[in-house]
């Protein structure tokens, strides 16, 4: 099967992008250096190609009721204008994807799922829809870029009429930038400030290219997949596939908050509602290597000797110059100050408990 590329691929390559295959794209892990890029978009600003997430329109009249029935969050409590974090969930409890719900109007939303997910999610949606409800998977024709950092707002400000400081967290608008009409979006999956583009793919360069010029200033520099990962597991950001999946539950991966069950039915509430009624048995939990050992996904976690879990996630902390990482721990082990150990091929490094996110 060939790898797609988005509209970017030419300028990634022209940036010295080092192009791996990720989620069925061609995309940068890396340009000058994932420790580089990474303290780049902590200090100043970067940019994300992200145009491998998948997007899906949800339209009709009854498109916020069918979807609030489809996600764990309450989307009849957001306005127009606002984004909400969410799960999606199969009647087990199970997450079938972590997504951003948009609510565009009274009668259409658009959700931002996860590029691996992109078939799977969208055949799930269009089995569950009802009432006249339609969903259109728009993914092959939207572009979208993340601008991240202290110096974003300053960054994009240039390219646009619209007061970007008066977009509070999560909240968007649909109007021009770059001299194209997109969503300008107040997320982002870095901890840092920031904005996400949605916008028409034909335009991807034209977008590219001023965004850069108006960061020049700034040092502005495109940024890889590598330093996306360690930036959003020093905020224990979850990613799918690794943190969450159809295995794990909202409650379990830490993710309670957005599993509403005072809101009506939604498919999978009632096993989530047992597994809070019982209580979780294992529990998302971080932790620090004392050593240089990088806990990669599958390496056993050990308390005592014994096997009590895996690493689901890890990586080098540029700002905590430690190496970091998530595993399902039995719940009484997850307490900070908990010693662990972490073994791969027969080697074994001390770890601990710690309190997350890794960097506030």
């Amino acid at each position: 099967m060939s790898l797609k590329r988005t509209a970017f691929y030419d300028l990634h390559v022209k940036h010295g992008g080092k192009m791996v295959p990720f989620a069925g794209y061609e995309m940068p892990i890396q340009y000058s250096g994932i420790l580089e890029e990474h303290k780049r978009v902590r200090s100043t600003v970067g940019v994300f190609d992200v145009s491998h997430m998948g997007e899906v329109i949800a339209r009709g009249e009854n498109a916020l009721d069918v979807v609030n029935r489809i996600v764990t969050n309450n989307v009849a409590k957001t306005v127009f204008g606002q984004a909400q974090y969410n799960a999606m969930c199969l009647e087990n409890g199970g997450i079938i994807d972590d997504l951003i719900v948009y609510n565009r109007s009274e009668n259409e939303l658009l959700l931002v799922i996860n590029a691996s997910n992109i078939d799977k999610d969208f055949a799930w949606m269009q089995k569950q829809t009802s009432d006249g409800v339609e969903f259109e998977n728009i993914s092959d024709d939207i572009s979208q870029l993340a601008v991240q950092g202290k110096d974003a707002t300053a960054t994009l400000q240039k390219l646009t009429e619209v007061d970007l400081s008066e977009i509070k967290f999560y909240r968007f608008v649909e109007d021009k930038l770059a001299g194209v009409e997109m969503i300008i979006s107040a997320t982002g999956y870095t901890g840092e400030p920031g904005f996400e583009l949605y916008f028409p793919r034909e335009h991807s360069e034209a977008v590219w290219e001023k965004i850069f010029e108006a960061g020049a200033e700034f040092d502005i520099a495109p940024i890889g997949l590598g330093a996306r990962d360690s930036l959003r597991l020093e905020k224990k950001y979850c990613l799918y596939g690794n943190d969450i999946d159809e295995t794990t539950n909202t409650y379990e991966a830490g993710l309670g908050w957005i599993t509403k069950l005072k809101k009506g039915d939604f498919i999978g509430r009632d096993a989530l509602q047992a597994v809070k009624d019982e209580g979780i048995k294992r529990k998302l939990a971080g932790f620090v290597i004392d050593g240089r050992m990088i806990p990669r996904n599958g390496y056993a976690v050990l308390h005592n000797g014994e096997a009590v879990g895996n690493v689901t996630s890890g990586c080098f902390s540029p700002i905590l110059e430690k190496n970091i990482g998530l595993a399902y721990v039995p719940k009484d082990l997850a307490v900070e100050g908990t010693e662990i150990e972490i073994e791969a091929r027969g080697r074994k490094a001390p770890a601990t408990i710690v309190k997350t996110p890794f960097v506030e």
